[in-house]
This record gives C-alpha cells, structure tokens and sequence, in this order.
C-alpha cells in the first residue's frame, strides 16, 4: 500500500495542476490549470479451508487498486496588463461580457460626465 501510494504521489504533483507556462510570439503566456482527482482502495482477508491438515494458518487473499483522473479546466492568459482566465466548460458568452463589464462602465461614466457638463453659451446670444 506504501509503494502504491508513493506512485501516485510521483504522478501527480504541482505541474498537473498548473501545466508548464507557454509563450508566445506576441509575449502572451498561457498556463493550463487542472483538476486533479485520485482514489485508492485495498482490501483482504482470511479464508477457511476445509482441509484438515492441522495446519493454523489461514490463507490470505487481498487486492489493491488506485485511479487517478485529470480534468482541464482552462487556461491562465497573461498578455500585458491582463490575465484572463478562459474555461473550458461554461457559458462563453457570459464570460466574455463580465469581461467586458468594467470596459463598458468606463464608457458609460464618460457619456454622463460630457453629458452633465453645462453647454457653453454661444457669443451670439
């Protein structure tokens, strides 16, 4: 159980999580991000025989297994002054507008400033 156990760990260790960084031509970095799950389970017993050779001593049986399964599930993008992170599950649309929210509410607030700023009178009148 101790050897299987130290397998896994060798397995799966910080890269699996977080992938190795790749960059581009452009400078962007991008990093796949996983989700890392692992199970194990051992087992066994002692059986009765029905031979009576006066031997004690029982016959054991056991056995062992362990999984592990790894899921993407995006991708970290560094590209200047942004990060974003892209999953690959999901609702594309709605990431991409809570993306663009705060670009969207700059614009907003610029429109009310010009907006709020009192015209200036024209010479004429």
């Amino acid at each position: 159980m101790k050897t299987a156990m130290q397998s896994i760990k060798e397995m799966v260790d910080v890269n699996t999580v977080v992938g190795d960084a790749v960059e581009t031509n452009d400078g962007t970095v991008i990093i796949p991000i996983s989700q890392v799950a692992c199970g194990f389970a051992a087992g066994g017993g002692e059986y009765d025989l029905t031979d009576k050779g006066g031997s004690n001593e029982l016959p054991f049986a056991g056995g062992s297994g362990a999984g592990v399964s790894v899921k993407p599930v995006g991708f970290l993008v560094v590209r200047m002054n942004d990060v974003r992170l892209i999953s690959t599950n999901g609702n594309p649309l709605a990431e991409r507008m809570v993306d663009l929210a705060p670009q969207i509410m700059d614009k907003l607030e610029t429109m009310m400033q010009k907006h709020s700023r009192p015209q200036s009178q024209s010479p004429l009148s």
